[in-house]
């Protein structure tokens, strides 16, 4: 019985040395080119998924994720700070996994090169379904535990349609995985996730300080980070200044649409915030998946308040579709509803 004891002991050391979570995650590395930022986003259905992604301004961004092994992070981290090629630190940090089992991890990484990124990924056979890897001229795009390869389809062509900065790029990539259970194991908490973020590091910027650090962690039950870090952003964009947590109740905020799926009629539920104004332009326009705009419900100066709009989808055919909340030009919230006729 003391030997069964002394066994147990040692594994949970063992355990304690080497932190290890059995994480499902949607994420995406990216470049831009021209201006030489490297940024990554992501989210989980973990409280702090910030853990899985080091940045490296002036050259590149690593992700390890699916069964994330602190171990592993840190060899990562040194592979990259010796500027290795990311097929050749993917090849290393296979061959030497800290638990000898590197079918269960993923991989992303991203670095300028000599001036053409380099980019590669790994999705071990043994991840969790739904699991793969995207990989791009400038970005890569990777998850695990997904409700299917629409997750990383939408997440792409966001990216690529967006206009704007490398940081509204990387915003619009998440806001394309905004899907109620896309971490399936979220599917039960009414969100896509339970933390986000996104990072942004110019070529002066040191590994401590980032020009964008921004996260949402732990959200309660019906929020989804996304949203919550969407908000974030938007400050930050007005402000410059990053910041972390969950947001104050009075924040912008479209509630899910509730049926969803719905057939063919929905309402839409907003708030418009009590702040230092009595009246703001607001405008609720739908999307489908690609960006493109469709139709506006709401184009009017309205006070703050509760609203309920009714959206009439008879004349559209089956699919999913994006409804956005802006005010005073600000994009403020995003949703996804599902049209099933």
């Amino acid at each position: 019985m003391k030997t069964v004891s002394l066994i147990l002991i040692l594994f949970l050391i063992f355990l304690t040395n080497r932190t290890v979570y059995s994480q499902d995650t949607f994420s995406i590395c990216a470049i831009d080119t021209v201006t030489g930022e490297v940024g990554s986003a992501g989210a989980s259905c973990v409280n702090d998924c910030t853990i899985l992604t080091d940045v490296f301004p002036g050259w590149g961004i690593v992700h390890t994720q699916a069964s994330w092994l602190s171990s592993n992070q840190n060899y990562a981290r040194s592979l990259m700070l010796l500027r290795l090629d990311p097929q050749a630190i993917i090849d290393s940090l296979v061959a030497h996994d800290a638990q000898n089992n590197p079918t269960v991890r993923q991989y992303l990484i991203i670095n300028k090169g000599n001036g053409t990124p380099k980019r590669a990924g790994y999705t071990g056979v043994n991840c969790l379904n739904y699991k793969n890897h995207i990989l791009g001229p400038n970005y890569v795009i990777a998850g695990n535990i997904l409700s299917g390869q629409p997750i990383l389809d939408s997440m792409e062509a966001r990216f690529l349609n967006t206009p704007g900065s490398l940081s509204d790029k990387l915003m619009a990539a998440l806001q394309g995985a905004k899907v109620i259970g896309a971490d399936t194991r979220c599917a039960s908490w009414n969100t896509s996730s339970r933390s986000a973020f996104i990072r942004i590091a110019k070529p002066a910027d040191t590994l401590g300080i980032l020009y964008l650090n921004i996260k949402a962690l732990n959200a309660p039950f019906g929020r989804d980070p996304i949203d919550s870090l969407q908000t974030l952003y938007n400050n930050w964009t007005l402000t410059g200044i990053n910041s972390e947590g969950d947001i104050s109740v009075n924040e912008y905020m479209l509630y899910q649409n509730f049926p969803n799926p719905f057939n063919p009629f929905t309402k839409i539920n907003y708030i418009l915030p009590a702040i230092n104004k009595s009246s703001m332009d607001v405008k609720l326009k739908i999307y489908d998946v690609l960006g493109n705009e469709l139709l506006t419900l709401i184009n009017e100066r309205q006070s703050p308040g509760n609203y309920t709009v009714n959206f009439d989808g008879k004349n559209f055919p089956s699919g999913i579709y994006i409804y956005r909340l802006e005010a005073d030009g600000i994009i403020r919230s995003s949703r996804r509803m599902v049209l099933l006729k």
